[in-house]
């Protein structure tokens, strides 16, 4: 028996889209992406979405893009993927932890408030497992300070906040589509943000800040005396996507709905079985916000011994997330998170689970170790 901690379905219309793209005659940033681009600005609510090659790339374009000077500090949660952490770093800025709120492991607006200094020029939340963080009051924290914010939304394609999609917040916002995430394009990433003409700026910088990437230049190739010809406005990024990419994240986008609806049930079930056992602790959800459950995490102590029984009965587990070692010195702020991140257990969530599967895996944890 085998119960995979993460497994991606892909759409069986996804083949026939990538022949179709691998027919065209054209394979990197072209019209598929650009029409991806529009499906998913429609879907969050956003005026506009740039398309990257990955999460990463992303968050660092959003970085970059909001200017702020060498070594300015911006706030951001211990328990998230290194990714987070290191774009920052790429950006020439500095991370710094605020600690999380022990019952959902997002970032808590109390800490926030208490760790900016007048170095502070920007906040990264991030939806921990999919989960929207506490939105309105990290974004009057911003203004109060004239901060930026910028959103890591790598878990929360298709979460909402009091009735407003994930992607659609004033900042600008940064999804992953790799593989493990509710919406895969087989690898990529996505900026959406509601400011006008500002996507402009960020296509030029996933294109080494080039004015017309190789798409356009091609288009007009024969129409013009001079198509090579283009402006290079600032340094920028070899983050381009490829129309590969958005062909399938197009033909999965209008499973999202569904998905996450299934992903839903998956933890509805888990929280029916588990709720009051010894030893686990369950996160706590508002009712005014809607996960895109990303991944399900529960607390537990003995954590590694439960890993063990799990793996041992073929089932796959995770842990989201272990501390980032080149940040070490931080964690002695942050309580809640080394103790989040000591005891966390992620159970596998994917809507390729049958029943009998999360009868098995629940069975198994309800019994103890």
């Amino acid at each position: 028996m085998r119960i995979d901690l993460f497994r991606p379905r892909v759409s069986p219309e996804a083949a026939a889209a990538v022949a179709a793209v691998l027919e065209s005659g054209w394979l990197g940033t072209g019209a598929k992406v650009r029409e991806f681009e529009i499906a998913f600005a429609k879907q969050v609510d956003a005026t506009d979405c740039v398309m990257v090659n990955n999460g990463t790339a992303a968050i660092h374009l959003a970085l970059h893009s909001a200017d702020l000077p060498a070594g300015a500090e911006v706030i951001t949660s211990p328990l998230t993927y290194v990714a987070t952490h290191h774009a920052i770093l790429y950006a020439g800025y500095r991370p710094i932890f605020a600690d999380v709120q022990p019952t959902t492991g997002n970032l808590d607006p109390a800490s926030v408030a208490a760790r900016i200094t007048p170095q502070t020029r920007a906040l990264l939340p991030i939806h921990y497992a999919g989960y929207p963080c506490d939105l309105d009051q990290l974004y009057r924290l911003a203004e109060e300070h004239s901060l930026a914010v910028i959103e890591d939304c790598a878990h929360a394609t298709g979460a909402s906040y009091r009735g407003a999609p994930i992607g659609s917040s004033p900042g600008l916002c940064c999804f992953s589509l790799n593989p493990t995430k509710n919406l895969t394009a087989g690898q990529g990433g996505a900026i959406t943000t509601s400011r006008s003409g500002f996507g402009e700026r960020l296509r030029a910088l996933r294109n080494l800040g080039l004015s017309a990437d190789s798409f356009t230049r091609q288009a007009r190739s024969c129409g013009e005396d001079t198509p090579w010809r283009y402006a290079i406005r600032e340094v920028g990024y070899p983050y381009a996507p490829s129309d590969l990419n958005a062909a399938i994240g197009l033909v999965q986008l209008p499973r999202l709905v569904a998905d996450n609806q299934r992903r839903a049930e998956i933890a509805s079930v888990y929280r029916s079985c588990l709720r009051g056992r010894s030893g686990i602790q369950l996160l706590e959800y508002a009712d005014d916000r809607e996960s895109s459950y990303c991944f399900y995490p529960i607390l537990v102590e003995r954590r590694d011994d439960l890993a063990g029984k799990l793996r041992r009965h073929g089932v796959g587990v995770g842990v989201h997330f272990p501390p980032n070692d080149l940040l070490a010195d931080q964690y002695d702020q942050t309580p809640n998170a080394v103790d989040f991140s000591r005891r966390t257990l992620t159970l596998p969530l994917h809507v390729g689970l049958t029943d009998d599967d999360l009868e098995i895996v629940s069975g198994l944890v309800a019994a103890g170790w």
